[in-house]
């Protein structure tokens, strides 16, 4: 099964969840859900995989849950797929 990691720039506290686009080798999403208690990491998997059309189970945290620069791990999907989904 395909499996890539793809690293996030966060911005939380957003008016609404959306894909911003590329920052280097890095995806930009604002968040509508705050930073407390995981909310917004719960939100940007979430989203991320309602955008890739793939389950949420798919789209998990590697690193950086308390930090803004994260690591996503997104299984089922090969990064040349996953930037093909994402039209930015």
């Amino acid at each position: 099964m395909p499996s890539c990691t793809l690293p996030i720039k966060a911005i939380p506290n957003a008016p609404r969840s959306a894909v911003v686009g590329w920052l280097g080798d890095a995806l930009k999403i604002k968040i509508h859900a705050p930073a407390l208690e995981g909310r917004a990491n719960d939100e940007l998997c979430e989203f991320l995989a309602d955008t890739l059309a793939l389950p949420y189970r798919a789209v998990t945290v590697l690193q950086g849950e308390k930090s803004r620069q994260k690591v996503l791990h997104i299984a089922g999907l090969t990064l040349a797929e996953v930037k093909a989904r994402l039209t930015v």
